[in-house]
């Protein structure tokens, strides 16, 4: 799930610059910074993700952080009346944290260490 949030961001970047250079914006400067605070949200996301794969643990907790930070955004965007974009937050928000959660009870075999 992370990587594909990375993923996304990553496109996000891709369409906001595509964007500046076709229409332009009355504040470049603005949109570049932004495409480079979302590549880095990116980048991390990316990389959760590969330590996700690769059986990590540690990334659970930054997982759980990072979605329980979309849930406001969810709420923010029903705020603003996009509904639909809303709950498409809140579900991918709340499959990340479920996923998580779910994946640090499994690594546990209830065997202590020796």
């Amino acid at each position: 799930m992370c990587a594909l949030q990375g993923l996304f961001l990553l496109g996000f970047c891709v369409w906001s610059l595509v964007e500046l250079s076709s229409s332009g914006s009355d504040n470049p400067s603005r949109v570049v910074m932004e495409v480079l605070l979302v590549a880095v949200f990116a980048v991390g996301l990316l990389a959760l993700g590969r330590y996700w794969v690769v059986g990590a643990d540690w990334p659970r907790t930054p997982t759980i952080v990072w979605n329980a930070l979309l849930l406001p955004v969810a709420w923010g965007l029903v705020q603003s009346e996009r509904i639909l974009i809303a709950l498409a937050v809140a579900l991918v928000a709340l499959i990340g944290i479920g996923s998580a959660v779910a994946a640090g009870s499994s690594d546990r075999s209830g065997s202590t260490p020796a």
